[in-house]
């Protein structure tokens, strides 16, 4: 990387996992704006890397209205300031369940979106406002679709496969066979900033993950594997499991049904058109990566 011009960025979303992460990875090549809701948004930066956004609440805490007043509006908002600007990239963190909830197949570019929550709802709102809207051949822009996304300093449900294992308790889960794809925080983190550096990729809508896709059983024993210990694996009923699931939806237990479904789906993502684009491979591969998540959660404990 050319280290001799450091580049202006405008960000939003600077602390969250993403933000954070990106600005630890890059600091010494760009300098941040950090953006803060409560400011007028005034756009003078080369770049505008828009990470902020209402995550999906597994709690169903949120309000409809905090989707789109985040996820919709606050992007409309951005993204105007940047096309008035003399800014000349524009990345905004979208996500895959902005296309489907649910995926029978490979998730691609190519698919019809249909999200069914108001988080997915909202992110495809702000997709197709930024697509409908003129786009002048001097400034690229980005849609990023990652899955999910994972690292040092997550917080989700591989916090909660890993917390279940390190109390020693054995995954009960073993009957669900699954293949679903991950998203390292480091390849998410390259992408962009490939993103920023280089002229030759093309504006549009691109899918993020990492190139293999494994089942939740394989990432049991990756966890068993990083506390250095046997992995335990059952095979309970899957009728008995997802009785528990439900009585969980009553009762607010850990497990309940989306979350089971979380665990056990099936959600694999293709990730060719963003490494045709790029013309190099991802830092590091499926297993790399979470070897790397879960290191960070055992230095953390």
């Amino acid at each position: 990387m050319d280290i001799s011009k450091v580049i202006n960025v405008f960000l939003t979303g600077s602390s969250g996992f993403i933000g954070m992460n990106f600005i630890s990875y890059y600091k010494k090549y760009y300098k941040f704006k950090i953006y803060s809701r409560s400011e007028t948004i005034d756009i003078v930066q080369d770049v505008v890397l828009h990470l902020a956004g209402k995550a999906h609440d597994l709690k169903k805490a949120s309000t409809p209205d905090e989707y789109y007043l985040v996820n919709t509006e606050l992007t409309k908002q951005v993204f105007d300031n940047f096309i008035s600007s003399n800014s000349k990239v524009f990345v905004l963190l979208s996500s895959v369940k902005a296309v489907a909830d649910e995926v029978k197949d490979i998730l691609t570019e190519e698919i019809s979106p249909n999200p069914k929550t108001h988080y997915g709802k909202s992110k495809l709102l702000a997709e197709k406002y930024i697509m409908s809207q003129f786009i002048p051949k001097t400034k690229r822009v980005y849609i990023l679709r990652p899955c999910m996304v994972h690292g040092r300093g997550n917080k989700g449900n591989l916090n909660l496969l890993y917390n279940l294992v390190s109390k020693g308790l054995p995954w009960p889960l073993g009957a669900f066979g699954n293949n679903r794809s991950y998203c390292s925080i480091e390849n998410l983190c390259f992408i962009i900033n490939e993103l920023i550096q280089r002229e030759d990729i093309p504006s549009g809508i691109y899918n993020v993950a990492d190139d293999e896709s494994l089942s939740t059983n394989d990432i049991i024993r990756l966890i068993f594997e990083s506390k250095g210990k046997k992995s335990r694996v059952l095979y309970i009923s899957k009728e008995i499991i997802s009785g528990i699931a439900r009585l969980g939806d009553s009762l607010k237990l850990p497990l309940n049904t989306e979350r089971l479904l979380k665990l056990t789906e099936n959600y694999v993502v293709s990730n060719a058109k963003i490494k045709k684009a790029l013309g190099k491979p991802l830092p590091v591969t499926s297993l790399e990566g979470l070897r790397k998540t879960f290191q960070s959660f055992s230095s953390n404990a």
